[in-house]
């Protein structure tokens, strides 16, 4: 058994434990995810085998306590064949570190990656929901990342509303003809609600305000996304391959051609 961990976010922590996940499929090796087996309980993965909190308890302090080796993949130039030579050593390890990457085998298990991912039933009715008045329309999901990325790539990534407002404009100057709804989700709690609707009358805007779940699985049923680079929009389009664009370059007139998909990006993350 691999008990799988990080200290990420929700999104980082899909993405890393699919690939471990992946890795044990291809090798037969049965594993867990300690972060969704207490933290973030808006998935199928929540309800399956090992995944609780006694599980958790258990890798957590056998790890601690040296009972459990830990195999880490930490640095970005982490030795990937030595590291498989100790989890096949290993009956039993602890997993950790963002590094762990086997894209061709994520690929390969990416249905069961999904289905394991799958958002409960609660979650997806909340999202039909929310979306319900939207029907017909093109649907832009819009995720606006502010917090830490202040600082995180030294603020190359944290726009201002202004900016986002722009993107938005430019997007719907793709589709003149067509009716946008935009759904905007964040980390901003500041975010000023009113001066996006006043300088954006032609849009329909929605502000789902849910947990991470739902505003996630709401992003997934959008028909093309935009936002900073993040594994949150990414996450999100690898659900029904929705078209995303992330913004690397602020003041860039871009076209549909530049919108990418999951099975390219999720090879490209910053």
């Amino acid at each position: 058994m691999l008990f799988v961990r990080d200290k990420g976010r929700m999104c980082n922590n899909i993405l890393q434990y699919g690939h471990v996940y992946a890795w044990g499929r291809e090798h037969g090796r049965k594993t867990m995810s300690m972060r969704f087996a207490y933290k973030y309980p808006y998935f199928h993965i929540c309800n399956t085998a090992w995944h609780n909190f006694f599980t958790y308890v258990f890798a957590k302090y056998g790890a601690k306590a040296g009972l459990l080796p830990v195999i880490s993949f930490h640095e970005e130039d982490v030795d990937i064949t030595a590291r498989e030579t100790q989890l096949n050593a290993k009956r039993f390890a602890v997993v950790e570190g963002w590094y762990a990457r086997w894209y061709d085998l994520f690929l390969k298990y990416k249905d069961e990656i999904l289905a394991l991912f799958a958002f409960h039933q609660n979650i997806e009715n909340h999202a039909q929901q929310v979306m319900a008045s939207s029907k017909g329309m093109v649907r832009l999901g819009m995720h606006i990342r502010r917090g830490d990325y202040q600082r995180w790539y030294g603020g190359r990534f944290f726009y201002s509303d202004e900016q986002y407002i722009e993107v938005i404009r430019r997007f719907c100057s793709l589709f003149s003809d067509q009716q946008i709804a935009v759904y905007i989700c964040g980390n901003d709690p500041q975010l000023n609600r009113e001066h996006y609707q006043q300088q954006l009358p032609a849009c329909q805007l929605f502000f789902p305000d849910g947990n991470p779940g739902e505003d996630l699985c709401v992003l997934s049923h959008c028909d093309y996304l935009i936002g900073a680079p993040s594994t949150f929009s990414l996450v999100a389009s690898m659900y029904h391959d929705a078209p995303l664009y992330w913004i690397e370059e602020i003041d860039k007139c871009f076209t549909l051609q530049d919108f990418g998909h999951f099975d390219d990006l999720f090879q490209h993350i910053y």
